[in-house]
Formats: structure tokens, sequence, C-alpha cells
């Protein structure tokens, strides 16, 4: 299991909203299937007291996100690094999905890693786009959220400032139709 500590402070923030919005709605010791390898938050889920499973699996080529017997099917920062999230979407079979993704800044660029095949956004979504995406793959929105991203230390400048106002990430909670 990797370690339980989020790498930095804007983390941690995301982890404990991540939390929160998760725990509103469902309540230890429910079982998640979580998208993707095993990482820190689905070890800090763990703890809390959730059953959580990772799929372990290259998304992109293998579509299969079944999630018979799971309570919820959890995507946390993941659907960005898919080229197609439909596919994975549509063959989700569980009965609730908690994701969350990285919106479109209209300040700043798409993140982009050309070193590593993995570590890069094919998609950074407007909420409505992500709720249009979810609608066609046959989810219905439950509740959304828009989170702020707001730099830590004291940074200067007008970035910083836009990103302690402006959204950067979204949550939704859905149900399979």
């Amino acid at each position: 299991m990797p370690q339980l500590t989020p790498p930095n402070a804007a983390h941690a923030r995301r982890f404990a909203l991540t939390r929160r919005f998760l725990g509103d709605t469902l309540a230890p010791p429910a079982h998640l299937l979580d998208l993707g390898g095993d990482n820190v938050f689905a070890g800090t889920l763990r703890e809390a007291g959730y059953t959580v499973t990772n799929t372990d699996a290259d998304l992109d080529d293998t579509p299969e996100a079944a999630a018979v017997g799971a309570d919820a099917l959890t995507a946390f920062e993941i659907l960005e690094h898919l080229v197609n999230p439909l596919g994975v979407l549509r063959a989700a079979q569980a009965p609730r999905l908690f994701a969350t993704v990285p919106m479109r800044l209209w300040f700043a660029s798409a993140y982009r890693n050309p070193s590593d095949a993995w570590d890069r956004h094919y998609h950074e979504f407007e909420d409505w786009q992500f709720d249009w995406l979810l609608d066609k793959a046959g989810w219905t929105v439950v509740r959304r959220e828009r989170w702020t991203s707001p730099p830590t230390g004291v940074p200067l400048g007008l970035r910083p400032l836009l990103r302690t106002v402006t959204p950067r990430w979204y949550a939704v909670e859905a149900a399979r139709r």
C-alpha cells in the first residue's frame, strides 16, 4: 500500500474535500471500486473505514469497470488521463459514481507531460461537458460541487489570485440510469 500522507498542502485540501463529498452520501464501510491503480487517496479511504478495490488495469485498453457488488464506482482524478473515458463510464455497472476531474481554466493551459506516457491530461472539462459525458454514458448527475485550488504560501501575481477564486476541480455524484 502506498504511503498515506498527501504529497503537499494542495493535495491534502483536495483529499479532505473529496472525503467529505463522498461521506455526505456514502459512509464507511461501503465497498468502493476505484478506477486505476492503488494510490495515496485510496489508502486514506481505507484508513477511514471504506473497503477499496482498485482496478489496476490500463483503462484505455480494457474498459472493464464492472463494479458488481460494489456500493459505488470512484474515479478521482483519473478520467482526464484516459483517451476515451466514455467507454469506461459506459462499462461500469455500479449503482453510484463519485468522480472528480480538473476543470478547464481560461487563464492556464491544460496539464501536459511529454516525458511520461501516463501523467498527462487528454481532457480538462468544463462542468457542462463532464455532465454531458456522464449523460451519454448512462448516468444521471445527482449532485455536484466546484472547488478552487488556492496556492499555498504567499505567491504574488494574477494567476495565483485567479486560482483562489476560480473553480479548478469538479466533483460529481451520479446514479446509474
